[in-house]
């Protein structure tokens, strides 16, 4: 029975979690559940799944669930990121899935790697904004880190077809979102629920507009880059509009290895969980001559320059991918609120960059002072109007 400590319980990777965990009782319980604001949806969870430390982010929604919960969780309730590291760290948890959305994920995670838990990894700016600090860490305290996210879970499977230093490259594929095909001018117009619609994947509204922006798969090569150990110049992004191959790599001798399957979460989730072994999760089989056919295009950065952003952070380094980050956040939350337009995010984006660079990627302080920073500045961008 492997014991599991689940931080972002409410949001669309954590119910996914949920509903593997839910097909093999045998086989997993929760020991630990940590959420946002979602306490109605928290408190189903808790009940269902009876684990013994649970946190929220604000105070008085703990004390609002302390009232509504049997009464032996009123001293296992806590809140805000320190509740969330402790539940990342929870002493009975031998696993600790991390899926909270955004840069708040990133100490609940380090707590959970110092306190030598195997990590499930969905939440992908931790190494975006840490990764040399994260990587590090994992290696000192040996522990694994398993990748959640089907891009990177499909190279960590393809990677077991050879060996690391045979690989030439990593390509990671990318549904272009809704707006693949839209021009420059119709992208001005674009609203907040036209970028929630997600053609082929459900998921919660921040993913969905860095994916229609494609600043999703920028993230994405920041965290491969770490998570794989090579330089960002041997990685790819292509265009694949049927999310079919979820990504792939190619080894010095030619060979190509893709990882292929239906566009199911749970899929990457069980892998994690079970590694090496593999489960029945009995879900519909992929049909390739139901495919039709398997279309690739170079990604257009100059439409989606969010891409080209998230390449020069990397490559300069420091803490540039976690000015990236924070810029982004705001800059997608503004959007959503209907303050900027859709293409402001990315003018949002390179304006922080230029203004907030200064940092050691080795250093939590630095890289936390850079996040507030840039968020200050991202904020500051947005309400003087010159995100355009």
């Amino acid at each position: 029975m492997k014991t599991l400590s689940l931080l972002g319980s409410t949001g669309s990777i954590g119910c996914n979690v949920l509903d593997v965990v839910r097909s093999f009782p045998d086989l997993y319980t929760v020991v630990g559940l940590a959420a946002g604001k979602n306490i109605k949806k928290l408190q189903e969870q808790v009940l269902e799944f009876k684990p013994e430390l649970i946190s929220v982010a604000e105070e008085e929604d703990a004390e609002k669930l302390r009232h509504e919960l049997p009464v032996h969780y009123r001293d296992r309730i806590l809140h805000g990121s320190s509740g969330a590291q402790e539940v990342g760290a929870v002493n009975s948890a031998a696993m600790t899935i991390s899926a909270i959305v955004g840069a708040a994920g990133l100490l609940p995670t380090l707590a959970a790697i110092e306190a030598g838990k195997d990590i499930g990894l969905a939440n992908k700016e931790t190494l975006v904004m840490a990764g040399k600090l994260v990587m590090d860490s994992c290696q000192r305290k040996g522990i694994n880190l398993l990748p959640v996210d089907s891009e990177h879970s499909a190279i960590f499977q393809a990677l077991e077809a050879g060996h690391h230093q045979d690989l030439a490259k990593i390509i990671l594929t990318a549904s272009g979102g809704p707006f693949r095909q839209k021009s420059q001018q119709e992208l001005q117009c674009v609203t907040p629920a036209q970028a929630l619609a997600h053609p082929n994947w459900t998921m919660g509204q921040k993913i969905s507009i860095d994916s229609a922006t494609l600043m999703n798969k920028g993230l994405e090569v920041i965290e491969a880059k770490w998570l794989f150990d090579v330089s960002v110049d041997s990685i790819d992004v292509v265009v694949h509009p049927q999310s079919i191959v979820h990504s792939l790599v190619e080894f010095q001798d030619g060979s190509v290895v893709a990882q292929l399957g239906i566009p199911d979460m749970r899929i990457p989730i069980a892998y994690a969980l079970s590694y090496p072994r593999r489960l029945p999760l009995r879900l519909e089989s992929l049909k390739l001559a139901q495919c039709a056919s398997l279309e690739f295009y170079e990604p257009d950065y100059e439409r989606f320059p969010a891409l080209s952003l998230a390449f020069a952070a990397i490559k300069g380094g420091g803490v540039l991918p976690a000015v990236l980050n924070a810029a982004n956040e705001v800059a997608v939350a503004a959007f959503l609120e209907g303050r900027i337009s859709f293409l402001d995010i990315a003018l949002t984006v390179a304006k922080v960059m230029k203004k907030v660079h200064k940092g050691s990627e080795e250093s939590i302080d630095d890289i936390l002072s850079a996040d507030r920073l840039a968020r200050e500045e991202a904020t500051a961008v947005i309400n003087t109007g010159n995100g355009a």
